[in-house]
C-alpha cells in the first residue's frame, strides 16, 4: 500500500518552460553565448543548472557553469513564478491523495523557495507535506539523496512510496532510491523510453495518479 506519493515538479505538476527559457537565455547571453531555441531548452528541463549549461554549450567549464547558475537565478527570481502554470489535474490529484490520507512530497532540482512561491500562487501549500529542492541536497537527481531525504522526513518505508516524474532522470532517481515509479507523458520523454525502466504506470497525465493508491490497495 502506498502511504506517500512524491512528485517531480517541472513537466510533472506544472509547466515553467517559458520562465526557464527566458532565464537560460539571459544567463547564456551574459556569458557571451547566442540564445538557444525554446525546444532545445525544453529538452534540458529537469537537469541541474550545471548540466543544463553543459548540454546547451558543450562546455564542461566548472567556473562558467557556476556563473551561468548565478545569472539564471538572478533572472528566474524575477520571472519564474509568473511564468509557471500548474497542469489542469494537479490540484485535483493532490486533493484526492490528501482525502485518502496519502502523504505528498515534491523532489525537484528547482529551488525550494521557488516551489514555495508557486504553491502560494495557487493556494496549495497545505497540499504538500515535504519539499526537497535543488539547494537541499549535495548531489542532484538522478542521485537518490533528495528522494531518500523526503522519505526519511515522512518516516515512511520505501516500499510504501511512489515517485512520479516525466523524465528519464526521474525514472533513474526512483530506481537508484529503490522506490516504485510512475511516469507521466506531459514532458518531452516518450512512453517507449520509459519502458526501459521499472515502472508501475505510464500515463498521459496526472489524472490516473490520483486513484493509484486505492487501486493498489484493492489489488487492481
Amino acid at each position: 500500500m502506498y502511504k506517500a506519493v512524491m512528485f517531480d515538479f517541472d513537466f510533472t505538476l506544472g509547466d515553467s518552460a517559458r520562465g526557464i527559457a527566458e532565464s537560460v537565455n539571459y544567463a547564456l547571453e551574459k556569458l557571451g553565448y547566442a540564445p538557444k531555441a525554446f525546444d532545445l531548452i525544453k529538452k534540458t528541463i529537469g537537469l541541474s543548472l550545471p548540466k543544463t549549461f553543459s548540454a546547451l554549450t558543450g562546455s564542461d567549464d566548472f567556473d562558467a557553469a557556476n556563473i551561468f547558475s548565478t545569472y539564471f537565478k538572478e533572472k528566474a527570481d524575477l520571472v519564474m513564478v509568473d511564468n509557471t502554470d500548474l497542469y489542469p489535474h494537479t490540484l485535483d490529484t493532490l486533493r484526492s491523495l490528501r482525502k485518502q490520507g496519502i502523504k505528498t512530497a515534491i523532489v525537484t532540482t528547482k529551488f525550494h523557495y521557488r516551489i514555495d512561491a508557486i504553491l502560494t500562487k495557487y493556494n496549495a501549500n497545505d497540499l504538500i507535506d515535504v519539499i526537497v529542492g535543488g539547494e537541499d541536497v549535495s548531489v542532484p537527481k538522478p542521485a537518490p539523496e533528495g528522494l531518500l531525504y523526503a522519505i526519511d522526513k515522512l518516516g515512511i518505508s520505501k516500499e510504501n512510496v511512489l515517485y512520479v516524474g516525466d523524465s528519464i532522470v526521474d525514472a533513474k532517481t526512483a530506481q537508484s532510491a529503490d522506490v516504485d515509479f510512475a511516469a507521466v507523458l506531459t514532458g518531452t520523454t516518450k512512453a517507449e523510453e520509459f519502458k526501459e525502466f521499472p515502472n508501475v504506470l505510464i500515463s498521459k497525465d496526472l489524472d490516473d495518479i490520483r486513484d493509484i493508491p486505492a487501486n493498489f490497495v484493492a489489488g487492481l
